[in-house]
This record gives C-alpha cells, sequence and structure tokens, in this order.
C-alpha cells in the first residue's frame, strides 16, 4: 500500500475559517470593500505595534508599493540579498532601477557587514547620497530579506541606513511573529518599511495577499492610496497620481482574521516540531538564539541535496532545494554582485523539509526514518 504523501509546508484551517468567510460571502461584500479588510489592518497593526498597516493582495504588491514610498526610480540602485525569493528582487526592476546583490551570512541573513565593506570599498558618499563607484548610480534603499523566520541584523543595518542615507525596505515575508528578544520589536517594524506575505504556505494564509507597515504612518495612509487606483473622487472617478490594483480583498481579510487567531500556536507547533527533529538528530540549520523566530521553515544541511530530494519524493515526502541564486538567474546575469560566496554554500547544500503546523507525530517520525535510511544507505 502507498504511503500518504507529506507535503512541505500547506495552510492549517483547524479554527474559524469557514464561518468567517461565510458570513463574508452571505453579506455578498466579498471583493476589496468591506470590514474585515479595516478589522484585519486593525488586528495586525496591534500585535505589530505599528499605527496602521495596508492590507495588499500579495507580498510581491507590497514590495513594490514600498519601493515607490522609498522614491526608488529609474536610474536609481538597491541593494538585494542574492540568496532569496526572486520576488524580493522584481519590484526593483518595476521601478526601473537596478538590484545590486549581496551574500548571506551564516543565518542566510543578508551579511550586513558584507555590505558596510562594499559601501567602504566600492562607494562614495556624496551631498549625502550613496553613489555606486562603477556604476555612478545612487544607491536608495537595501531590502532587507528575514528568511525562513530569521532575521537580519537589523542594529547594524539601522546605523549605516542613517549615516549613507539609505532607506530600509524589510522583507518579512517570511517573519510573521519574528521579533528582536532585547527591543520586542518584531520582523517588519525596524526598518522604513516592513511587508509580509499571506501567501498558501506562509505560517498563516490568506490564500494570497499580504501587509504593508511603515514607521511613518502618510506612508501607509499613502500605500492604501495607491493601492485602490489612487482614487481622489469615489464617485466621479478623479485620479492624481498612478495607482494600482493592489487591495486586498474582504473575503481574504476574512479568512486571514480567523487565521491570524491561531498565529501564537502555530508558532509554538513550529518551534515543537522543529525541536523534534533536533532531538531526532537531523543536521538543522539554527535559529538566531537572540530572537524569538516563527521557524517558518527548516533547513537541513546536506553533502547529497539533489539525491536526497529524488529519495524522499520516491518515498512520498516533499522537500525543495533553497532558491537558485537570483544574480544567477537570466533576468539578473548582467547585475552587480559583491562576493557572493557563503550563499552559493548554502544553496549547494540545503534542503528544506516538512514544516507545516499540521503535521502529526507519526509523520515527523516517518520524516525521521526516511532522512536516516537514505544516510545509512549512502
Amino acid at each position: 500500500m502507498k504511503e500518504k504523501f507529506i507535503p512541505l509546508s500547506i495552510p492549517n484551517f483547524n479554527g474559524k475559517e469557514l464561518e468567517y468567510v461565510t458570513n463574508v460571502v452571505k453579506d455578498a461584500w466579498v471583493s476589496t470593500g468591506g470590514a474585515e479588510i479595516q478589522k484585519f489592518e486593525e488586528v495586525f497593526a496591534k500585535y505589530v505595534k505599528t499605527d496602521l498597516a495596508c492590507a495588499v493582495q500579495s507580498g510581491t504588491a507590497g514590495l513594490h508599493l514600498a519601493m515607490i514610498l522609498a522614491g526608488v526610480t529609474y536610474g536609481d540602485e538597491v541593494i538585494v540579498p542574492a540568496l532569496t525569493f526572486i520576488a524580493a528582487v522584481n519590484p526593483v526592476k518595476y521601478c526601473g532601477a537596478e538590484p545590486v546583490f549581496m551574500d548571506c551570512n551564516d543565518f542566510l541573513c543578508l551579511d550586513v557587514n558584507k555590505l558596510e565593506e562594499f559601501i567602504k570599498e566600492e562607494c562614495d558618499f556624496i551631498d549625502d547620497k550613496l553613489i555606486n563607484k562603477k556604476s555612478h548610480r545612487h544607491i536608495k534603499a537595501v531590502v532587507a530579506v528575514h528568511i525562513f523566520g530569521n532575521m537580519v541584523d537589523m542594529d547594524s543595518l539601522i546605523t549605516l541606513g542613517k549615516q549613507y542615507n539609505f532607506k530600509i525596505i524589510e522583507d518579512a515575508t517570511e517573519a510573521l511573529g519574528t521579533y528582536e528578544k532585547s527591543t520586542g520589536k518584531f520582523a517588519g517594524t525596524i526598518g522604513d518599511f516592513g511587508v509580509y506575505s499571506f501567501n498558501g504556505n506562509k505560517i498563516i494564509t490568506t490564500g494570497g495577499g499580504g501587509m504593508l507597515v511603515a514607521n511613518n504612518p502618510d506612508d501607509v495612509k499613502h500605500a492604501k492610496y495607491l493601492s485602490t487606483q489612487a482614487k481622489d473622487d469615489l464617485v466621479y472617478f478623479v485620479h492624481n497620481e498612478i495607482g494600482y490594483n493592489y487591495r486586498m480583498t474582504n473575503l481574504q481579510a476574512a479568512l486571514g482574521l480567523a487565521q491570524f487567531e491561531q498565529l501564537e500556536e502555530f508558532i509554538k507547533i513550529k518551534e515543537i516540531n522543529y525541536n523534534k527533529y533536533l532531538d531526532a538528530g537531523l543536521n538543522l540549520l539554527p535559529f538566531d538564539k537572540n530572537i524569538r523566530s516563527n521557524r517558518w521553515f527548516y533547513s537541513l544541511v546536506t553533502d547529497k541535496r539533489d539525491e536526497l530530494i529524488k529519495y524522499m519524493n520516491e518515498n512520498q515526502i516533499q522537500t525543495r532545494p533553497i532558491w537558485k541564486l537570483i544574480n544567477t538567474l537570466k533576468p539578473y546575469l548582467n547585475a552587480q554582485s559583491y562576493k557572493i560566496e557563503r550563499a552559493k554554500k548554502y544553496y549547494d547544500h540545503i534542503v528544506n523539509i516538512p514544516c507545516s503546523t499540521n503535521l502529526t507525530d507519526k509523520e515527523i517520525e516517518r520524516v525521521i526514518k526516511t532522512i536516516k535510511n537514505f544516510d545509512e544507505a549512502k
């Protein structure tokens, strides 16, 4: 008898999702207006301790709006990590700017020490602008992606941002609920802008969707305006800026509210399951001890990445490699990169293993046993 398939990361709908979504459907208010959107924004903002939040259609939409609000435009440059999902980088190009790729640290997040080295060796600071010596472009912002629930060294990055006058856009799409232990500040709330994702594989989901926050409430208000096609007059269709169809739907927000009620429980489950894997002797990358991580994804370190992925698939267990480095992808082959070293190593040796919050003990045991059987066979 064929064993049941164990997916990598799927939603957990054990709360009031059906009730809340059904109520919205009954009210027939399912699109980009409705009370649930505002309610979701308010609940979210209170949780992460910001004044306002703007619900959008995706994390990518949120990042694009953050770029616009940060003033990124044609001819500018933005520092981005090489090791991330491509959605963290594409919005740079949407704005007509160019990415410069940076290496990662041992928590897979952007290496701020190497960024500082790049600034000192490869840039000039002229008239309050950070200028890339090679391209002569203005470096307007840095995208700090908090990978798999870890956090970029935000204290050091904030110091650099103030010193060299660039904006910091936190991509917290994988780090909802992660915070610094010393300050209690949540990932996404420390830089100028923070963006979250509620894609189907995230710790909570709205099917698709995202959220944008900022340290200036006026930026969030502007984001809401831009995300609804920049409507200045709702009756006579006056639009004074280029806007976007980026607003979250009421249906998504209803789902998000039910999911949000379970967030802290999901984080507890993530930690428990991660420790079960560790206690079984699996070689997982650690999470930074200075943060409370949501432990979104678990990273197994192996010298036989592709063979392990194939073996797990044959045994009905979904795993995946880490993303192919963005600077090696066709759209970005001509972009500037700076000393990409650790990212190459981790790309070759990381396999993400099942981490859903509805994994059973039996399924976890099967994942462990299958990995150990592979190791013994090899």
